[in-house]
């Protein structure tokens, strides 16, 4: 049976000052922590349906889910200590608490240490901008009145109301025979969670900027923290064992197809990727990164075990 998840993203429009919020792109990874309820239920395979509150953004599979620790800040009211502030962008104070309707400047902080999770559903999104109204999906969860911010729905039914509006994109394979399928269907399996894969990339993107080590400036949104060796194997992050990479150069670097010569320092390119000028025009380039001694000696051992015969 598929799950199927109603998640509010709300970007730039936050109205609530109970936190910072979340760093979302939905068409890429949708973060929260666990503080949220529901925090630990979603998982792989997972249908995932992003909403604004006003309407559908668009609706994914959960590729894998990502956990870390980190502190939150947190903040609540002044006078009741209830975290519903709401912001007010034209009016002062700044803020007022939807509990007990208290206007104020500042509000309390404190931190606490959370359990953090980002979904990966890039591969099978579809933009689903406007197919369904905020009502038409509140009327698909299983509590349509829930005010949570991630709420379990109906699959059958969310399948049934994007099929009826004749507009769902084609690539999209949802069918009434099978409601396990969108996009090819999934399977249901057991994973093994990369713990630590986003402090990982954090650190990579403090360390190189919005940089892919081998193309160059490229949006954080693209970018991926590679690691330099088998990580499914080690199931370590070893320190300075990685790259930013963009995430169709990461799949080639992971295959093979791309590499860096040893004995030249310069980006190498698989002859079978010489139709594709925006592959073929990278071989014999110095990788944009700055690398370090112990990056060569990952990269050297990646060469040996992709380029090295025998």
């Amino acid at each position: 049976m598929t799950n199927a998840w109603l998640v509010l993203a709300l970007g730039d429009k936050r109205e609530h000052g109970g936190n910072d919020g979340y760093d979302d792109n939905p068409a890429e990874h949708y973060s929260w922590d666990s503080t949220v309820q529901n925090h630990a239920r979603l998982a792989v395979g997972d249908v995932i349906a992003l909403w604004d509150r006003k309407e559908l953004i668009g609706v994914s599979t959960i590729e894998a889910i990502d956990t870390d620790t980190a502190e939150k800040v947190l903040y609540s009211c002044p006078n009741c200590g209830k975290a519903d502030i709401k912001l007010r962008s034209t009016k002062t104070p700044k803020f007022r608490c939807g509990k007990c309707n208290a206007r104020f400047e500042e509000r309390i902080q404190k931190t606490k240490t959370v359990t953090t999770y980002r979904t990966r559903h890039g591969a099978e999104w579809k933009n689903g901008r406007g197919l369904l109204t905020g009502a038409e999906l509140r009327a698909l969860c299983h509590s349509p009145n829930s005010q949570l911010s991630m709420r379990s729905a109906h699959w059958d039914k969310l399948r049934d109301a994007l099929l009826n509006t004749g507009r769902m994109p084609t690539a999209m394979s949802l069918t009434r025979d099978d409601p396990r399928q969108i996009s090819g269907g999934h399977r249901v399996a057991e994973v093994r969670v990369r713990v630590g894969q986003d402090t990982f990339r954090k650190q990579l993107l403090k360390e190189h900027g919005k940089q892919c080590a081998f193309s160059g400036a490229a949006p954080a949104a693209v970018l991926e923290a590679a690691h330099l060796y088998s990580y499914a194997a080690s199931g370590e992050h070893h320190e300075w064992g990685g790259l930013l990479l963009r995430r169709d150069l990461h799949r080639l670097f992971d295959l093979g197809q791309l590499a860096v010569d040893p004995a030249t320092g310069r980006i190498s390119v698989d002859p079978a990727l010489n139709d594709y000028p925006l592959y073929a025009q990278l071989h014999d380039r110095t990788p944009e990164a700055a690398l370090r001694a112990e990056h060569h000696k990952w990269l050297a051992a990646h060469w040996s075990v992709h380029r090295t015969s025998g």
